[in-house]
């Protein structure tokens, strides 16, 4: 049944976007350039799915959660934030690293959205199987070796998608990938992980179900495991794909064994990061406290909105802290200690870190937000004499001595976003026959996480 409904889903999921795909494809990958990764970063410096745990509650058996001790009235309180210092640090590829940087637009792809439809089919059919042969166990003890014989099984596939994920990585940094074909990899691997994780919530059910038996605590940590190679972006990607989301563009920036990936949709900011130099998969388990104490530490700014919730197990917990400006989670491995997995969410009305740059001439006023490189970039027309939003104007994006391509038409409130750079670039806003250009724009540092220098 499992697997039937598992195809009737995918092709519901595909009715809608065949039929407005005009060709399949994404747009075509922009240049992309060989960079210093982050080369003036600061020295001191969604969200994946998966079960969560409120403070207070029960988390499932194996697993534990923690949150910060103050009260819940007292993290429920709005803090007072002081806008003009505030940062949200984000992780990016490791300082001195020369990195792959580059900005594709991303859009309806019939084929790869029949392909991730078609994986997601077979992986369901797979699961159904699976339980299928833990119900018919002749014996108890047969029931119990299916049951081990399965998570060894997961365990394995779990190592083989590290190492299929760090192979992607660093294929695209040797420009042997191009954006697209690193972003699909990697939401296949997404979907995979994520294929697993379910089958081991079908195992543990099924193991506590068996007389005189019940899940191992391994079954609980390589759930946790699996979660790291989930993230917001690629959810973004997998629904753009599908036609679920409207076309947008996607930074990728990539070097040997690491990845950032960031977009704007719907009023955020949405940002992976994955850095493998961080994770120790021979570390020993790590507790929710000091996981808490690790994020804290590395982002004292975001951990100062809101306290910390913890859940995890073993060598791997995931910390969320949701602000009054998004969301911040992260991957700590046990081992090294360091946060590995980031995921971000900020609200693109709110996003603290950018400095501006204006430019008036020909009745506009022309204001470009800059910020680091991947983060939103927000560009204003004005009216000079008025200080109006001047609506549906072009706006245009030049990186180094390249083309300029335009990003949009800016709206009623005279706005128009895209993503930085890592490279001087110029905005040009054109109203024939008026033309405003806000030149040399050099992005910002990025703001790394204390320690991350």
């Amino acid at each position: 049944m499992r697997a039937l409904l598992a195809a009737v889903v995918a092709v519901l999921l595909l009715a809608g976007p065949v039929a407005t795909v005009a060709a399949p494809g994404a747009s075509p990958s922009s240049g992309g350039s060989t960079v210093p990764s982050d080369p003036g970063a600061v020295d001191d410096s969604g969200v994946s799915p998966g079960p969560s745990v409120s403070p207070g509650s029960t988390a499932p058996s194996g697993l534990t959660s923690s949150s910060g001790s103050s009260s819940l009235a007292e993290q429920m309180s709005t803090p007072q934030v002081d806008r003009a210092n505030l940062t949200l640090r984000t992780l990016s590829t490791p300082p001195g690293a020369e990195a792959r940087v580059s900005t594709y637009s991303r859009g309806p792809d019939l084929g790869s959205s029949l392909g991730f439809a078609t994986a997601d089919a077979d992986a369901a059919v797979e699961t159904a199987a699976v339980v299928s042969r833990i119900e018919d166990a002749d014996s108890t003890v047969e029931r119990q070796q299916q049951i081990l014989a399965e998570i060894n099984r997961i365990e394995r596939a779990e190592v083989a998608l590290e190492s299929r994920q760090a192979n992607a990585f660093a294929a695209h940094a040797a420009g042997e990938l191009s954006d697209r074909e690193l972003v699909d990899e990697l939401v296949r691997i997404a979907a995979t992980a994520r294929e697993y994780d379910e089958r081991l919530d079908e195992i543990d059910t099924l193991a506590e179900a068996t007389d005189g038996f019940s899940s191992p605590s391994r079954l609980d940590e390589l759930q946790v495991a699996l979660q790291v190679y989930e993230g917001p972006v690629r959810e973004q990607a997998l629904a753009t794909a599908r036609g679920e989301s409207p076309q947008t563009d996607m930074y990728v920036a990539s070097s040997q064994g690491a990845v950032v990936l960031a977009t704007a949709v719907d009023g955020e900011y949405v940002r992976e990061v994955f850095r493998t130099d961080r994770w120790d998969r021979g570390g020993g388990p790590i507790s929710n406290d000091l996981a808490i104490e690790v994020t804290e530490a590395a982002y004292p700014e975001t951990a100062a909105l809101r306290e910390p919730d913890a859940f995890g197990a073993g060598a791997v917990q995931r910390i969320t802290i949701p602000h009054e400006f998004g969301t911040l989670r992260t991957f700590v491995s046990g081992g090294t200690e360091r946060v590995f997995v980031e995921h971000q969410r900020i609200d693109l009305a709110a996003f603290p870190d950018s400095e501006p740059v204006s430019e008036s001439g020909d009745g506009f006023n022309v204001t470009v937000e800059r910020t680091y490189p991947g983060g939103p970039v927000t560009v204003t027309v004005l009216d000079d004499e008025t200080g109006e939003p001047v609506p549906g104007v072009t706006v245009t994006k030049s990186v180094g001595d390249g083309d300029s391509q335009a990003i949009g038409t800016t709206n009623g409130a005279g706005v128009v976003r895209t993503l930085s750079p890592s490279e001087t670039y110029r905005i040009t806003v054109v109203d024939e026959p008026r033309v405003v250009v806000v030149g040399d724009i050099d992005p910002l540092p990025t703001p790394r996480p204390v320690g991350d220098e």
